[in-house]
């Protein structure tokens, strides 16, 4: 490889360590009155140390490396030590069940896998007593005090043996192992598209990283000087895209392990954060939890809200705060097309982002028409390596060189981007996709259930929430607090339907269910690009 051109995530922390040697790179707030925070050369040893230890355990090029846990700085430390190494790193969604969760450690199988007691780990232990891979498993609360929930020796430790982080971490170099890494390997593996009712996990490159961190740096106005609260699930590129761009400009990533009001606007006071992963609803916990603002929220700025939150916090004018959004997937580490990129413009999913080349293309794979309808494709360096262990779809994406998004959009005459929908089903929670046929699979398996459609509804809280259309099998008999307890036990809590309706049959088009027909029988709307599905 020719290392003279070469950068990689870990020459970033490299550089941070020699030019920013007195600057804070991580704190973790999970306690604000006993933050832990850390330089970043304190930072680039830690992650030397759990490099080396890592390479001692035959963790090595190309090998998957597992988090199941909440928000950590042992997050970003995971994921630098692999890039020192050339390995993969994913955080998991630890929202997920047993079952979900067992999928995920079966489909990886990883070399180490890195696991929470505190909330999860009755369900990671469920997940693991299934059925796992031959990975070395780890516990990253055992010994850290700071964490919320119980604190366990190794005789409480669920006969697992396991041995805590701070153990394995500290038994390593903090020497740097100076490997040669290509910056085109994949290093971020994060699980999404549940279509075909399993999720994929999509690998994203060093290259890949480091391009969007410096582009969504751009617009959100990201520099050294920048505090930001991952709030926001790490699991999700919605997080990642501003964890990234902090840490690609040199500034301070802080963080807690769950949204909490009150912790949140603890943290925000005690490390001054100028900015966080916020959605609608978490805007709400903070002044519920602060209503006579006792805590000093000035520092973090944000686009506008209230009056009352207005009068609380700054006013951010970057680009991104002017002219939020654009469209994007994880596939391609978040944003393709930015809104501030076309101010005015007359698609609402802005112009694309410089690093990518965008078209709108028929099913042959020619240019559609500007104005009319097509799949959206790219490539670029943002695009991903293609999903883990799955060579029939990645050839299927990849095909004539672009990256096939499987999401409708048109080209308008200005040349802006307007996103249509997916072109298969997606629902949208607050800041979580949700992918109806997981659910209508899920609730096949209800023995009463004869079939079933899933449809998303307008949710003035959550933007959609799940409505579920139940044809009962002859004879059988459940409620729709039955069937959606059904659901809670073995999907994702907020996957599970809200509202169920029964009807004798699903009206179809041939074969095919008419989710249109669904939708303006009974409210669907508000999906990911249009008001109804065919919008």
């Amino acid at each position: 490889m020719d290392l003279l051109h070469a950068l990689t995530i870990g020459d970033v922390l490299r550089e941070h360590r020699r030019s920013r040697p007195d600057r804070i790179a991580t704190v973790d707030s999970a306690d604000p009155e006993h933050a832990l925070r850390r330089t970043y050369p304190e930072l680039d040893a830690r992650v030397n140390q759990l490099a080396h230890a890592l390479l001692d355990a035959d963790v090595h090029a190309g090998d998957r490396i597992l988090w199941l846990g909440q928000n950590s700085p042992r997050v970003l430390e995971l994921f630098l030590a692999a890039a020192k190494i050339g390995a993969m790193f994913c955080p998991a969604n630890w929202r997920q069940t047993a079952d979900e969760l067992s999928f995920v450690v079966d489909d990886l199988d990883p070399s180490v896998v890195i696991w929470q007691e505190a909330e999860i780990g009755e369900t990671v232990r469920a997940a693991r007593a299934v059925g796992s891979a031959g990975a070395r498993w780890i516990r990253h609360d055992l010994d850290d005090p700071i964490l919320d929930g119980p604190i366990l020796d190794e005789a409480d430790n669920a006969g697992t043996g396991d041995e805590s982080y701070e153990a394995f971490l500290t038994a390593g170099s903090d020497e740097d192992p100076l490997l040669d890494i290509d910056p085109a390997s994949s290093l971020l593996l994060i699980y999404t598209a549940a279509f075909g009712g399993r999720p994929n996990a999509a690998m994203l490159s060093h290259t890949a990283c480091f391009s969007q961190g410096l582009v969504y740096g751009h617009v959100t106005g990201t520099s050294g000087d920048d505090v930001y609260l991952n709030s926001g699930p790490l699991f999700h590129l919605g997080t990642w895209m501003h964890t990234l761009a902090t840490f690609v400009a040199g500034g301070t990533n802080v963080f807690v392990p769950r949204v909490d009001g009150e912790l949140l606007c603890r943290t925000i006071e005690a490390e001054r954060c100028t900015g966080a992963f916020l959605v609608g609803p978490i805007f709400e916990q903070i002044l519920d939890a602060d209503p006579d603002g006792t805590h000093d929220l000035s520092s973090l700025r944000t686009p506008g809200g209230s009056r009352e939150w207005n009068e609380r916090t700054s006013r951010d004018t970057s680009p991104w705060a002017t002219a939020p959004g654009g469209y994007g997937q994880t596939e391609t580490v978040g944003m393709m097309t930015f809104g501030c990129f076309a101010l005015g413009a007359t698609g609402p999913h802005g112009r694309t982002s410089p690093l990518l080349q965008v078209r709108v293309v028929d099913e042959d794979g020619n240019d559609a028409p500007i104005g009319e309808p097509g799949e959206i494709v790219a490539r670029g360096p943002t695009v991903m390596n293609g999903y883990w262990n799955r060579p029939d779809e990645n050839e299927a994406r990849a095909r004539d060189g672009w990256h096939h998004s499987n999401d409708l959009g048109r080209r308008e005459p200005d040349g802006s981007i307007t996103f249509v929908g997916p072109k298969t089903r997606m629902i949208k929670s607050a800041a979580e996709n949700i992918y109806p046929v997981e659910i209508e699979q899920c609730l096949a398996t209800h023995e009463a259930v004869a079939e079933c459609a899933v449809i998303g509804v307008p949710d003035d809280r959550w933007v959609q929430s799940v409505k579920a259309i139940v044809v009962l099998a002859p004879g059988a008999a459940a409620s729709a607090d039955e069937l959606i307890a059904h659901c809670r036990e073995r999907i994702a809590s907020y996957k599970k339907p809200r509202t169920v309706e029964f009807v004798d049959a699903l009206p179809r088009n041939g074969y095919v269910v008419d989710y249109d027909t669904l939708d303006q029988r009974f409210g669907g709307g508000n999906y990911p690009g249009g008001r109804t599905r065919s919008a």
